[in-house]
C-alpha cells in the first residue's frame, strides 16, 4: 500500500512539473532578467490570466486523478466484499475500504464547491462594485 501511495505522489509531482515547464508557461520566466525590476506593463487581470489558467489545469488533473482513484478503490473495496464469503473481519475490512472511498470523494466535492466559492469571491473584485 505504501509503495502504491509512493507511486501516485511521483505521479503527480510529474504531471504538475509538466504542466508547468510547459511551452504554454513561458509566462514563468518572461521578463526574469537578474536585478532588474519593472513596473506592472499590463492590467492586474492581463497578468494574472496565465496564472489562473495553471491552476485551473493542475486543479483538473488532481480532480482526474482522485476521481479515477476513487474509482479504483471503489472497486476493489466492491471485490473484496463479494470475496469475503460470510467472514465477519472481511467483511468488517471491505466496509471500511468504502467508507474511506466515500470520505475521499466527499473531499473531492468539497474541494470543487471550495473552488466554485474562491472564484466568485474572486470575480466580485473584478466586477467595480467597490464601495
Amino acid at each position: 500500500m505504501r509503495r502504491l501511495l509512493v507511486i501516485m505522489v511521483a505521479v503527480l509531482v510529474a504531471t504538475v512539473w509538466c504542466m508547468v515547464t510547459a511551452d504554454d508557461a513561458s509566462w514563468v520566466w518572461a521578463n526574469s532578467t537578474e536585478g532588474e525590476v519593472e513596473g506592472p506593463d499590463e492590467p492586474a487581470e492581463a497578468t494574472a490570466a496565465p496564472l489562473v489558467a495553471v491552476v485551473d489545469r493542475v486543479y483538473l488533473v488532481i480532480m482526474v486523478l482522485a476521481t479515477a482513484l476513487g474509482t479504483l478503490f471503489l472497486t476493489i473495496a466492491g471485490v473484496r466484499w463479494l470475496v469475503a464469503g460470510g467472514e465477519p473481519g472481511a467483511i468488517d475490512g471491505a466496509k471500511r475500504a468504502l467508507t474511506g472511498v466515500a470520505l475521499g470523494y466527499g473531499i473531492a466535492v468539497l474541494a470543487t464547491v471550495l473552488m466554485s466559492i474562491l472564484e466568485w469571491i474572486l470575480a466580485a473584485g473584478e466586477a467595480g462594485g467597490g464601495a
